[in-house]
């Protein structure tokens, strides 16, 4: 194969992305020189962080130019290679982005054992949405015993997997889902405790049923009145990993309604909150006990996941604008090749 495609950013969104931001467009097949691989990329995740990548706001992150390929983490196989440590057939984690082919100096790059799992669960499970969520309440939220552990985006690719550690660690876990399906999942096969709907008219009034006791742990992944309804459940030292804000990532303006900063931070003085943002990056040092403790879990079938599969690269824009409205369930991939085609 001599062409490939990619993808890249045409320009930036405002508000809610279009599929007219994102072009498919073919690509010469590169040819890898000394201490570089050529890799085929056999999955490509999609992440809601990817929203942010896209406009050249301030941010943790430098944004994707216009005209630069889209961001992003791949599964990919080595097709050629003339760098050491690597050979044809080898299986690879890479932040090779939206594009079916790219090359390699092994930088940010580490080999996967398929024997383990699949090979799209290092997108996954046991990649960075896994360890987002295994670093974030273990460093930050720190659930004890008997505490009440509240996740919103609860079937959600980190969401699913805080709750299921919550309970690992002894703790009672409640999520926040968008419909009864996935609330049902949330509870009848990742074992929460209880699992309110926050597209319903009284969430606050279901939320606060669901945690008699208050909250003592609440992962934020939403924001918004999602938020709005946790806030006041928080016991005195409770704790609050930020890790993410979808449900503003479109905005154009902050929403009218949110909580006013004085009374926020009040009760973050008074309760003596702890909120703490977050990237995954922070806790790079933890890579290894992430992979060994939920790699184990899995094995162990003490944890459970779910992946919602695109077919085909091209169709990468559209789905990314339904992960931002939350139409996926599970962790959302796109299937571009398989392995040895």
């Amino acid at each position: 194969m001599t062409t490939g495609v990619r993808i890249i950013l045409a320009s930036r969104p405002v508000g809610e992305p279009k599929e007219s931001d994102l072009r498919v467009e073919p690509m010469p097949v590169p040819v890898p020189a000394p201490g570089e691989m050529l890799l085929r990329t056999l999955w490509l995740s999609l992440d809601p962080y990817m929203r942010g990548r896209m406009s050249d706001a301030p941010s943790y992150a430098a944004p994707v130019q216009i005209g630069q390929v889209m961001e992003g983490r791949t599964v990919s196989e080595v097709i050629a290679s003339n760098l050491d440590g690597y050979a044809p057939g080898d299986i690879v984690l890479s932040p090779s982005g939206w594009q079916t082919h790219a090359i390699s100096q092994g930088k940010l790059t580490r080999k996967i054992d398929p024997s383990i799992a699949p090979i799209s669960t290092a997108l996954g499970v046991l990649g960075m949405p896994g360890m987002t969520a295994y670093t974030g309440l273990s460093e930050i939220g720190q659930p004890k015993a008997g505490e009440t552990v509240v996740v919103s985006a609860a079937s959600g690719a980190v969401g699913s997997l805080v709750g299921q550690i919550a309970k690992i660690k002894g703790a009672r876990a409640v999520g926040i889902a968008g419909g009864p399906a996935k609330c049902r999942y949330v509870v009848d096969e990742l074992g929460f405790d209880a699992c309110v709907d926050h597209r319903a008219s009284d969430l606050a009034e279901k939320l606060k049923a669901a945690c008699p006791g208050g909250v003592d742990v609440y992962f934020e992944n939403v924001g918004g009145a999602v938020f709005e309804a946790v806030f006041p459940l928080l016991n005195s030292f409770a704790r609050v990993p930020v890790c993410g804000q979808i449900a503003t990532y479109n905005a154009t303006e902050w929403p009218a309604g949110e909580l006013r900063v004085s009374k926020l931070t009040r009760d973050i003085l008074t309760k003596r909150l702890t909120f703490r943002g977050f990237i995954v990056s922070d806790f790079a040092a933890r890579q290894a006990d992430f992979l060994r403790d939920v790699s184990t879990w899995l094995r162990e079938g003490r944890i459970r996941y779910r992946e919602d599969i695109v077919d085909g690269l091209e169709k990468a824009p559209r789905a990314l604008i339904g992960l931002l409205r939350g139409e996926n369930f599970g962790k959302l991939l796109v299937r571009v090749a398989a392995p040895g085609a």
